[in-house]
């Protein structure tokens, strides 16, 4: 049986980005049932990508209630309900077996690592106050993306004068703010620009400077988004709910590996059942932007640990 149920998990604050806030995560958990056993899986229905509740939910619903992962990939496109359908099956084959998810996968056995902690998009002085409210991580994601972000870029500086910056404009900037603002991103030490411009109108960054790594996000979804990509970006940004799973998202890590793309992997804002496979997926990613349940006022029942250490593997209990 494969069943799905809408979730909601409200905001410890106003998320923002330069598309829009939200004040809860909206969710689809999957459950797949054979044989006594059940796995279970999260996706988070994307609206950039023309996916709704109830879009992604008739996706789900039009499944064979016996299908196979391997059958999965071939049914669905890449997408949130892939996703969820394929992290299930695999938490159902994890758990019928008695082993974990990563030996299934013929992985090596997974550790903590250093996550991101993203900075809403907000007033400078919100965003001064956010930043030294967390100084202490090692890394703060800032989300930019406006006509205005050099207040803000600046404030976070002095907010954690010593933690890492990348920078995520979501899509929002043009080549020409983008070359203007790359001297100052250099001068305030940010360490990579995410998605500068829109997906299907980047061809620029191919011709312009790129003076710190450029990464894919909204540009990049499973492997075979990959090649279209060199030249124009350094890094690509992994999603499971692009990639449709961890399965093409494993298969999307080696052929970005291959090509010689640097790695991030990433999340919607969701709960922990959702990062779970993603931590596995980025054991060996330069940025693990996996923070999604940070931001939740409340999670599911047997967390992710997040610590000085980073983000670590889940619990049999949670996933996998």
């Amino acid at each position: 049986m494969i069943a799905v149920t809408p979730e909601t998990f409200a905001l410890a604050q106003t998320f923002t980005i330069s598309r829009g806030s939200k004040t809860h995560a909206h969710v689809l958990t999957v459950r797949v049932t054979r044989g006594g056993v059940t796995g279970w899986g999260e996706c988070v229905p994307y609206a950039r990508y023309g996916e709704s509740l109830e879009s992604v939910t008739a996706q789900i619903e039009s499944l064979p209630e016996g299908i196979s992962r391997g059958a999965l990939q071939h049914s669905l496109p890449p997408g949130a309900a892939r996703n969820a359908v394929d992290c299930a099956l695999w938490d159902w084959e994890a758990k019928a077996a008695g082993k974990r998810v990563w030996q299934l996968a013929g992985l090596h056995a997974p550790g903590p690592k250093e996550v991101t902690y993203t900075l809403s998009l907000d007033t400078p002085e919100a965003m001064r106050a956010m930043a030294a409210a967390h100084a202490h991580r090692p890394v703060l994601k800032i989300k930019l993306g406006t006509p205005d972000d050099m207040p803000r870029l600046e404030a976070v500086r002095q907010g954690a004068p010593q933690a890492r910056i990348p920078i995520d404009a979501n899509e929002g900037w043009t080549p020409e703010v983008y070359s203007e603002l790359a001297p100052h991103l250099l001068r305030l030490g940010v360490a990579l620009v995410e998605q500068p411009l829109p997906a299907g109108r980047d061809e620029m960054l191919a011709e312009i400077a790129r003076p710190l790594p450029v990464c894919a996000d909204e540009s990049c979804f499973d492997a075979a988004s990959l090649p279209a990509l060199k030249g124009r970006y350094d890094m690509v940004n992994l999603k499971l709910d692009k990639t449709g799973g961890l399965t093409e998202g494993l298969r999307t890590r080696a052929e970005a590996a291959r090509l010689g793309f640097g790695l991030m992997v990433g999340c919607m804002v969701g709960s922990s059942l959702a990062m779970a496979p993603a931590v596995l997926l980025a054991q060996t990613a330069m940025e693990t932007d996996l923070d999604g349940p940070l931001l939740l006022r409340e999670d599911r029942p047997h967390p992710l640990r997040y610590d000085a250490a980073g983000v670590h593997p889940s619990t049999p209990e949670l996933w996998g």
